[in-house]
């Protein structure tokens, strides 16, 4: 039977560290703030933004929330951006995904500046993570090596084995896992003969937005599984990625959904909201 890593605990756990930087950096005058953009009312945008606003609370940090109307243009959009490019008191700058179609997306994540960017978005961040020097690294594939560490798991010389390749979290977590000094291995739509190569994994992370898409069958005794995905099976009730049931008795560690890294997410947007406040006062430590 699999150890469960417990994504709540591990939060809980790393945001009370947070919330004792945050009340010294205070001590110094330094207040670190998150400025959150939203455009118009898709529901569950709105749910994560009232989240994420709820840790800022939690721990201390400063929250700004720009919500600005269905209708808004990508100009209007990016004077906003700006203007909180250019105001001192603001230490990060998240534009929540994703945007009405009029918006050009890209033009939005790469007018942000890098030194606010705590998504970890902008081409010059994400150029950084690829050679091993960002000061701030992307939030959910940080979050999983935040639980693989809380659980004294060292990736070095494992064979980690990735299903998906998003810019969000398949292509950043083979960076970090390469970091890490683990073999990496990213799969995708078009590799062929998936379940050898996830059978042949020691770690392996899920993130394919596909209900239960990982079976008993595609993984080995003792695996690692980390399930990052969030779905709805065919009665419409929370899943992952992975079928959970029939897996988990195969596994040595799993995160379960809900609770495993859907909370680690936030946890580390709050992290590179510190850091950023910190780079943008230099401070090193």
């Amino acid at each position: 039977m699999a150890k469960i890593i417990d994504g709540k605990k591990i939060r809980d756990y790393n945001l009370a560290l947070m919330k004792d930087e945050v009340a010294e950096l205070n001590s110094q005058g330094i207040y670190p703030c998150l400025a959150v953009i939203i455009v118009g009312s898709d529901p569950a945008s709105r749910v994560y933004v009232n989240n994420k606003k709820a840790a800022c609370e939690n721990i201390g940090i400063i929250s700004r929330e720009y919500a600005l109307p269905e209708e808004t243009s990508t100009d209007e959009l990016l004077s906003l951006i700006d203007e909180l490019n250019a105001d001192e008191a603001v230490s990060g700058i998240l534009c929540q995904l994703p945007v009405p179609k009029q918006i050009d997306s890209d033009a939005v994540l790469e007018r942000i500046s890098p030194d606010k960017d705590v998504d970890c978005f902008h081409p010059e961040n994400v150029g950084r993570l690829s050679i091993g020097n960002g000061a701030m690294l992307p939030c959910t594939p940080h979050g999983v090596m935040k639980m693989l560490e809380y659980e004294g798991i060292d990736p070095a010389g494992m064979h980690c084995v990735i299903i998906g390749r998003s810019n969000i979290v398949g292509k950043p977590m083979a960076m970090l896992m390469t970091a890490a000094n683990a073999t990496v291995t990213l799969c995708h739509s078009k590799t062929k003969n998936l379940s050898e190569m996830t059978r042949n994994a020691d770690i392996l992370i899920a993130s394919v937005g596909k209900p239960k898409f990982v079976t008993a069958d595609m993984v080995s005794e003792g695996t690692i599984v980390i399930d990052v995905g969030m779905d709805r099976d065919e009665n419409g009730k929370l899943c992952g990625d992975v079928d959970y049931v029939n897996v988990e008795p195969k596994a040595s560690y799993i995160t379960p959904v809900p609770g495993g890294v859907g909370p680690m997410t936030i946890t580390m947007l709050m992290r590179n909201t510190i850091t950023a406040a910190k780079e943008q006062k230099k401070i090193k430590k």
